[in-house]
């Protein structure tokens, strides 16, 4: 299903511009944010977990997602810094995304538990800044455009 529509995307967003990029990391991590957002609504409201721990589940299943999508798809035309290192760059990946989830856990304690904003609407927001965080992260530390 997900090649089909890369393969769709393929003409309208290019692998080698910056804005390209960003769109398909936008639905890549929209991607990686629906199965985040029904893992925290799951634990959540069925299991009544609290709302950081549900949070943080649904963060770690997306990280895994976001990765394997962002090397196929989002950032193929790169130069990867670590490619030949695999697990290095995953761990540095991942590294980029727990300071991630870190800046998100923090945007939904302020939001949540000190605001009393709604946690649905405290977690889009938190999503929303942390997308950009992990874009310009990951884009700067792992996948830098190829020299000509």
């Amino acid at each position: 299903m997900f090649h089909k529509l890369a393969t769709r995307f393929r003409n309208y967003l290019p692998r080698q511009s910056l804005v390209g990029q960003f769109v398909r990391y936008f639905f890549t991590g929209g991607l990686a944010f629906v199965v985040d957002f029904a893992l925290f609504a799951l634990c959540l409201y069925v299991f009544h977990w609290h709302y950081l721990l549900a949070n943080f589940v649904g963060l770690i299943v997306g990280l895994a997602l976001n990765y394997a999508v962002s090397i196929s798809w989002v950032f193929s035309t790169c130069e990867r810094s670590l490619k030949n290192k695999q697990c290095l760059e995953f761990s540095v990946f991942a590294l980029v995304g727990i300071l991630g989830i870190g800046f998100n856990q923090l945007i939904m304690f302020v939001l949540v538990g000190k605001l009393d904003i709604q946690e649905m609407i405290s977690k889009i927001i938190a999503a929303s800044i942390v997308l950009a965080w992990n874009f310009l992260a990951r884009k700067l530390i792992l996948f830098r455009d190829k020299k000509a």
